[in-house]
């Protein structure tokens, strides 16, 4: 095994890490707790947001967390968009009282995000195991 192949081992370990911490975060936000008696899934986001004036402007913060660890991770700007579109319809809609709680139970625009991350990082990955495969061929 070479040492780009390692390196690139190490780095899809790193990115899985990092894709699961950002799983837990976006799952606590959206889908954490089920309304008892109900299969209606929500979380910290739709309790938080019924405070009014100031709920949603605070689960804005770890929302945009994932965003940026989309960027150090490298996602293409393109599907940055995509999710910080999410999280500002989120953030707007979410900011309607009574409305916007009903509208955050279905939306899930944290785990909308992390969808677009694995979509972009599993892309990556699949290519970076190609190039292992076709590296491990020719040794």
């Amino acid at each position: 095994m070479s040492a780009a192949t390692s390196t690139l081992d190490h780095d899809l370990i790193s990115i899985e890490r990092e894709l699961a911490n950002l799983d837990r975060l976006a799952r606590t936000l959206d889908s954490r707790f089920r309304l008892p008696g109900t299969s209606i899934r929500l979380g910290l986001d739709t309790i938080v947001g019924l405070i009014p004036g100031i709920g949603d402007t605070l689960t804005a913060a770890p929302s945009a967390w994932i965003i940026w660890r989309g960027y150090k991770m490298g996602v293409r700007r393109r599907h940055l968009a995509r999710m910080i579109g999410n999280s500002g319809i989120d953030y707007v809609i979410g900011s309607i009282p009574v409305i916007g709680d009903i509208f955050d139970i279905g939306f899930k625009a944290n785990l909308r995000n992390i969808a677009i991350l694995r979509e972009q990082l599993g892309a990556r990955h699949s290519a970076h195991a190609r190039m292992r495969d076709a590296d491990t061929a020719v040794s």
